[in-house]
């Protein structure tokens, strides 16, 4: 063999090595990326969210089901980093400086009396001030990380006690046992977790998402994938139920909504963190 078709044999093996090498580096690197990221700013913690298929909506069997709940198969097709809580009152002033709030001081409280409009701002500098990107999530991702892998009424199950999440105890899930009304919202993560490491999922405050309130689209026996629901309306979608309401709205597949200029006390939001790409 001549010398120059050995070299460029050993080149050509070289850069097979070494695309080799760059393939199982970002593989690694996929694996090591944090199952929790702290923003140093806000202190907010954002979890990672795997990618996974489930059913969005609730059967028709379930207490306190809405035709507009309607089961079909959605896909998530990346993970994502979803806020470990909702927003409090303490990150939220170290943003805007303020604290809209209506509700007594609680700086490590969520967050209240804050319409879409005012959550865009706050997006939006949050974003710019710190070099990062950050947004609501949409409908379907919120559902997907409020049920944690599970297809009941609540991530705790069957039933939701005020023991697990700040709703009004007088008027409880059916099933579920008699709790208290605190009032007031709690400070966030009172209450323990969810499977995917999730504060406050149900209750506390409602939560928008960056949905448009529009009807279920999808194709019967064809999963949909990475949803976002857009239509001609004036409403949004929240989600949650909160410290205001009863044991139902805090259901994973209930849909509630309001316009996005409309505050009050009990509406509130947590963040997506669009940093790193979450898996690819």
């Amino acid at each position: 063999m001549r010398k120059e078709d050995l070299f460029s044999a050993t080149a050509c093996m070289n850069g097979l090595l070494l695309t080799i090498l760059l393939i199982l580096g970002c593989q690694q690197r996929e694996v090591r990326l944090p199952a929790r990221w702290v923003e140093p700013t806000t202190g907010m913690t954002f979890v990672r969210v795997p990618a996974g298929e489930f059913q969005v909506g609730t059967p028709t069997g379930e207490a306190g089901h809405e035709e507009w709940e309607r089961l079909h198969p959605v896909r998530i097709s990346r993970p994502f980093y979803l806020g470990q809580t909702e927003v409090t009152r303490q990150q939220w002033s170290r943003i805007l400086g303020n604290d809209p709030s209506a509700l007594p001081p609680c700086p490590t409280c969520p967050v209240e009396t804050v319409n879409y409009h005012r959550i865009e701002e706050f997006l939006a500098l949050f974003s710019e001030s710190t070099g990062e990107s950050f947004r609501l999530p949409t409908e379907a991702e919120w559902e997907y990380a409020c049920r944690a892998g599970t297809q009941a009424p609540f991530s705790t199950g069957a039933q939701l006690t005020t023991d697990q999440a700040n709703f009004d105890g007088r008027y409880p899930y059916p099933g579920s046992p008699l709790g208290i009304n605190r009032g007031s919202t709690t400070p966030a993560a009172t209450f323990p977790p969810n499977a995917f490491g999730l504060y406050d999922m149900h209750g506390n405050v409602w939560e928008w998402t960056s949905d448009d309130m529009c009807p279920y689209e999808f194709i019967p026996d064809r999963t949909t994938i990475d949803p976002a629901g857009k239509c001609p309306t004036e409403l949004r979608v929240i989600r949650g139920g909160s410290w205001i309401f009863n044991g139902d709205s805090a259901r994973c597949g209930l849909r509630y909504t309001h316009r996005p200029q409309d505050d009050g006390p009990s509406l509130g939001f947590r963040v997506v963190w669009e940093g790193v790409a979450a898996g690819e």
